[in-house]
């Protein structure tokens, strides 16, 4: 096994990916100091936590909230620290007027890569400091392609015509009224690691991988408002229409929207955030995170898929054949070591515990192996409950550290029996054949280099 640069020319080498790299590192100059860090590397780096919030967030730019630029971490209150809580009394009951707010010593944000312009954008998760497998709804994943937009619920409406039986329009107190169902699931942009296909590009998992998060969705089944309008025979498709200013569509297979597909209006026990989707968002389980169309205002039924721009120019798989594959739409099995991970300090050898998430767009999580010599040998690790269909599962691994160089590695087998490739089988089928190859659904092996001081970096192995 041999750790790879890449000897192709790297077709996302450029102004944008260099911007990205350098708002990354941004970041982690501050990290490194921040005593409650992944990335803190020590005493020597240390430094007052106030000057940490203060140089350190206004390090990341203009990629950060502006509530972010300042000593108090974005969603959080800064209150005065006794030095004995136990002598004077604490904050006022409801002084947070009402809506709960996180301690001032949790730092994590989601994180933005420069982009042409701030609509068409997107923000990483911060997997390195997930807990379990929900994704709080202030770190949850974006990708935009005009904005955020807003919009008031009580003048929002839903579409339905096409081949039915009756057109109807849908107000949002009206889906609110039909019976509803939740479910846990995943979503994933399928642009997740589009830099990493040729050489390591970024370097920590919120980099790499940060474009999925899971949520709790709350909503009616599209199958009932299908049938309120009833669909006529020889139906086949749906578009989704969303009500941004990119109008952004997509064209779904009609018994996919029957079988699983709901529309949402709740996310982790409360209203869709904005950036999600408010007021209603279409929920396509396991379908590439495009296809989950936000502020979701009309539905068209077909004969036959619409190919718009977002399944013709754009959202479909150049083969090294000069053929694309079009509705590529699930999202097949993957897996990542969130810890350690690039940019991350182990200190000295001994005990840790390897953690990382799995998840597949075609069903539940069966097995994790781990490797911790660059693919040479697997050893299986423990999921941890619950596992779900379309869901991050969690893993863990109890690992002795011996204090030598290696590569950790995770991969995954889903419940239909498939194993999570090398990067090198991944490329082999679908090509690196500049930017207009491989883009979207990269899952191989995510490789790990833990080095003999500690320091893990992302690297290619094969």
């Amino acid at each position: 096994m041999q750790e790879k640069s890449g000897g192709r020319k790297d077709p996302w080498a450029g102004p944008t990916v260099e911007a990205r790299r350098a708002r990354e590192e941004n970041f982690l100059t501050s990290e490194r100091s921040n005593p409650d860090s992944p990335y803190y590397l020590g005493e020597n780096h240390s430094f007052s936590r106030r000057a940490f919030l203060a140089s350190g967030m206004a390090a990341m730019g203009a990629g950060v909230a502006s509530s972010a630029m300042s000593a108090t971490p974005a969603g959080a209150k800064n209150r005065e620290v006794p030095p004995d809580p136990t002598k004077v009394q604490g904050e006022d009951t409801w002084a947070d007027g009402g809506y709960g707010t996180r301690s001032q010593f949790e730092t994590e944000i989601r994180t933005r890569p420069k982009t042409p312009t701030n609509q068409s954008s997107w923000t990483m998760t911060p997997l390195q400091n997930g807990l379990g497998i929900i994704t709080p709804s202030g770190l949850h994943f974006e990708r935009h392609h005009g904005g955020i937009t807003t919009i008031d619920p009580s003048k929002h409406m839903l579409y339905v015509h096409g081949m039915v039986k009756q057109a109807k329009k849908f107000g949002m107190q009206d889906i609110r009224r039909f019976p509803s169902i939740s479910r846990i699931l995943f979503i994933e942009c399928s642009g997740n690691g589009l830099t990493e296909w040729i050489k390591p590009t970024m370097k920590t998992v919120q980099g790499t991988h940060g474009l999925t998060s899971t949520s709790e969705w709350t909503g009616v089944p599209l199958a009932t408002i299908l049938n309120e309008v009833g669909v006529k025979p020889g139906a086949k498709w749906l578009l989704a229409e969303g009500g941004d200013a990119a109008v952004m569509t997509r064209s779904i297979p009609l018994d996919k929207a029957l079988k699983d597909c709901f529309l949402a209006y709740g996310q982790n026990g409360e209203a869709i955030r904005p950036e999600q989707g408010y007021p209603l968002r279409l929920i396509v389980p396991g379908y590439e995170g495009n296809t989950h169309i936000k502020w979701l205002r009309r539905l068209e039924i077909s004969d036959r898929p619409f190919m718009t721009r977002e399944e013709t120019s754009k959202y479909t798989d150049l083969l090294p054949n000069g053929k694309a594959v079009q509705f590529s739409f699930e999202m097949d099995a993957k897996s990542v070591i969130t810890y350690p991970s690039g940019e991350m300090l182990l200190r000295g050898p001994g005990f840790y515990e390897i953690t990382g998430l799995a998840w597949s767009g075609r069903g539940s999580i069966r097995k994790v192996e781990i490797s911790v010599n660059g693919g040479k040998s697997w050893m299986e690790a423990k999921l941890q409950g619950p596992v779900l269909p379309i869901c991050h599962t969690r893993f863990r691994f109890a690992w002795q550290w011996d204090g030598k160089e290696c590569v950790l590695q995770s991969r995954c087998v889903d419940d239909t029996g498939y194993l999570q490739p090398a990067l090198a089988e991944l490329t082999k089928v679908r090509g690196t054949n500049g930017p207009l190859a491989s883009v979207y659904h990269l899952n191989a092996i995510q490789s790990w280099k833990v080095a003999s001081d500690g320091r893990v970096s992302n690297v290619h192995y094969s």
